[in-house]
């Protein structure tokens, strides 16, 4: 029985460590978490940048999809998901939206705060 729960959890550790390597672990200042995000800011990095797509409310448009949404929520999508989606585009796995391109001049931070915003926004709407 030990045999094959260390079994197991090795093989868990070499998921996980592919998972990083292939898809990053969403962190790029080494220290293992992200920034703390300043949703007022990021209220306004929101409206300027991605608005257009997910709406002035993250409600979602014709282009977007709303990030309002219990897919977002931290469960599903970790606040890093969001790092990775603006640094390296996504594929549609949700929704039949087309990709999203990688967005590559807002900084660790600017993303921290737009995340922190949505956040506030799915917490005020029961996303938990």
């Amino acid at each position: 029985m030990r045999s094959k729960i260390i079994g197991i959890t090795v093989a868990t550790l070499v998921l996980m460590a592919l998972a990083a390597v292939a898809f990053g672990d969403g962190r790029t200042d080494g220290t293992g978490t992200l920034p703390t995000g300043d949703a007022v800011r990021g209220q306004a990095l929101f409206e300027q940048r991605c608005a257009a797509c997910h709406g002035v409310d993250a409600g979602g448009t014709a282009q977007g999809p709303p990030l309002i949404h219990p897919f977002y929520r931290p469960g599903h999508h970790a606040d890093a998901a969001f790092l990775v989606a603006v640094r390296r585009g996504v594929t549609p796995h949700h929704w039949n939206f087309g990709p999203m391109p990688a967005i590559p001049d807002l900084s660790e931070q600017d993303i921290a705060d737009i995340t922190r915003y949505v956040r506030d926004l799915q917490e005020a709407a029961g996303i938990r």
